[in-house]
């Protein structure tokens, strides 16, 4: 399939989930200073009060929905909501999440269960909530947030990774859905390296993992947070704009997605080596 043509920001209206801060609200600045109106969705109040406050500066529209992600009732009345302030939505942000840190073992189902009602679920629902809003524009897009480690699997990182691989999933299918039935729906999944937001500094840890594991694993991943929420909001809207389907957000995304095409299987030997203090696997 063709590039479809540019997509025009200035009077859009984009939703965007997990707007308070970080990626999210870095976005949602971003989208303003090009004169996109904007949903803003998050279930912290204060902060997002105060994005959309910032936002409207630059003489958009702002709406503001309070609410917890993982409330599917919640997200199903959403596409009225947002139809009652702006009568229409062109872009649907899936960018709310959470982190979990812990193996395999020590995650239990109910905190797996937790952390993909955050980080898939909600884009599920969305998706599915704002389809029909979508179809009728004659130019659509949704953006899927994935994770650098949607790309590789680290140890660690089951529940978070596993979530952000099947986010990556679910967007590649819908994308292909999209170009085969003709649709005017582009699909973006977008892929950010270390970003200095509070989703690792606010991670839940699996309630099965020592402490001291836990505060190894946290020192660890925070020096490897390098990119500004801004720098990958600027990122994402370039990309978005020209309606690119993937986009891998700073220098780490980079390198990590070319060694893990040439090393599929074995990446992680390579990984550990440079990542983990000596004396880890």
């Amino acid at each position: 399939m063709p590039q479809p043509a540019a997509l025009s920001l200035k009077n859009a209206v984009a939703v965007i989930t997990g707007a308070a801060g970080g990626i999210g609200g870095a976005l949602a600045l971003n989208l303003a200073r090009r004169g996109c109106r904007l949903a803003l969705a998050d279930y912290k109040a204060e902060p997002l009060a105060q994005t959309a406050a910032a936002a409207r500066a630059f003489g958009i529209t702002v709406s503001e929905h309070v609410f917890d992600i993982a409330d599917a009732a919640a997200i199903a009345a959403l596409p009225d909501a947002v139809q009652a302030s702006h009568g229409r939505a062109n872009i649907l942000v899936n960018c709310a999440g959470a982190a979990l840190g812990g193996t395999f073992a020590q995650v239990s189902l109910d905190e797996f269960e937790w952390l993909f009602q955050i980080n898939f679920w909600s884009v599920v629902r969305m998706t599915k909530a704002f389809m029909p809003m979508l179809e009728r524009e004659s130019e659509a897009q949704i953006v899927n947030i994935s994770s650098v480690f949607g790309l590789i699997g680290p140890p660690g990182q089951s529940a978070y990774s596993s979530s952000k691989f099947a986010v990556r999933g679910l967007s590649e299918v819908l994308r292909h859905e999209m170009d085969m039935a003709g649709k005017n729906i582009g699909v973006t999944v977008v892929h950010p390296g270390g970003v200095r937001t509070g989703i690792a500094r606010n991670a839940r840890i699996a309630a099965a993992m020592p402490q001291a594991d836990a505060d190894k694993i946290e020192g660890l991943w925070e020096k490897l947070l390098r990119d500004s929420p801004e720098s990958v909001a600027e990122m994402i809207v370039h990309g978005v704009e020209r309606r690119k389907r993937r986009i891998l957000c700073g220098s780490d995304a980079t390198r990590i997605d070319v060694i893990q095409r040439l090393m599929p299987v074995r990446y992680w030997d390579l990984f550990r080596k440079k990542i983990l203090p000596k004396g880890n696997k």
